[in-house]
């Protein structure tokens, strides 16, 4: 049994898990910023209130489990990316305290600082994870097996990139879900902001992939693309997934445009479709990258843990696991349904 691989799977469908659900949440906290009253912003907010500090639970067992499983790909990670680490879970503190604060004040600047950290952290965090995201296709300066870099080699050109592409793609994650949950004018709203970010996606998915070819020669050889040839033996096994995305996308483009009416399609599938283009970036990521988990210095293997201690913790994710998304898909179900106006939190 490959354990070092088991445990990796383990750890990709924890981030995309997360990165599904808490990215739709924070996708509502930005587009909160654009709400036209209190009312409506609290019917946007309602729609995450009883599921965002629950899919914050993916981000724990994703990074709980790289510290355990992959001892030495955390050691050089994580001091690679300090500061937006840091940034990231500062924002995801301050948005959970606006979250609860926001609704309790009073006074017109407080109520209007409260919200705008809230909508704010969820900016910063949806940035930072995209940030984060660059500089890990990039990789990282190693010596030995310690990380080697500096302080601020995550900032570049390129995860700057990432994390504009992170953001809209949350933003298009919580219109689609405000689609789902919503009705009236607030979901043509929702279908609008939908349609600007399914735009911006495609056009930084386009920016990515293509960086990312430029990033390691090995990345370019797995796709068989280069500056002056392309090799059809290479590409087209793959080419399901970068086609896959496009169908989805122009499929969800053609919902969002298609307003009122039966003609507009039912309200779950845009929410459908963003996820699968999510999963097929998420995919061609993988095959970009794989088998490396800190690129390009160490793979699987070399920075897992002992088998003993894999097979061990197997045991518990074997148990846990299946009761955390048992209890996830419980309170989705359970707070199914379109919000309506006066929903939401009650002091």
């Amino acid at each position: 049994m490959d354990l070092p691989l088991i445990w990796a799977f383990l750890i990709a469908i924890a981030v995309m898990l997360y990165v599904l659900l808490d990215g739709m949440d924070l996708g509502v906290g930005m587009l909160s910023a654009f709400a036209s009253s209190d009312e409506e912003r609290n019917m946007m907010t309602a729609t995450i209130e009883p599921v965002w500090d629950g899919n914050e639970t993916w981000l724990v067992l994703g990074g709980g489990g790289l510290f355990a499983a992959f001892p030495l790909a955390y050691a050089v990670i994580m001091p690679a990316v300090y500061l937006p680490v840091l940034i990231m879970l500062a924002a995801l503190i301050f948005r959970g305290v606006a979250f609860e604060f926001r609704h309790k004040a009073v006074r017109e600047p407080t109520r209007l600082f409260w919200n705008g950290a809230f909508y704010g952290g969820s900016l910063a965090a949806s940035l930072s994870q995209g940030v984060i995201l660059g500089a890990f296709i990039t990789g990282f300066e190693t010596s030995g097996r310690e990380y080697a870099g500096g302080a601020f080699d995550w900032l570049s050109p390129f995860s700057l990139l990432t994390g504009v592409s992170v953001m809209f793609g949350y933003v298009l994650l919580g219109a689609c879900w405000l689609i789902l949950k919503t009705e009236g004018e607030l979901q043509l709203k929702a279908r609008r902001f939908g349609l600007w970010a399914l735009v911006a996606v495609a056009i930084c998915f386009a920016l990515v992939s293509v960086a990312t070819l430029a990033v390691d020669p090995r990345v370019t050889e797995r796709w068989g693309v280069s500056m002056t040839s392309i090799e059809i033996a290479k590409i087209l096994p793959l080419s399901p997934v970068p086609i896959t995305g496009l169908a989805l996308s122009a499929w969800l483009a053609r919902d969002m445009l298609r307003i009122g009416g039966d003609s507009a399609g039912p309200d779950w599938r845009p929410y459908l479709l963003a996820i699968g283009i999510f999963l097929s970036g998420y995919v061609g990521l993988a095959i970009s990258l794989f088998p490396w988990l800190v690129p390009f210095s160490f793979d699987i293997w070399d920075t897992a843990a002992r088998d003993n201690a894999l097979g061990l913790m197997l045991v518990g994710a074997g148990v846990m696991l299946p009761i955390i998304l048992a209890y996830t898909i419980y309170v989705y179900s359970l707070f199914w349904g379109k919000v309506k106006p006066g929903d939401g939190y009650h002091a």
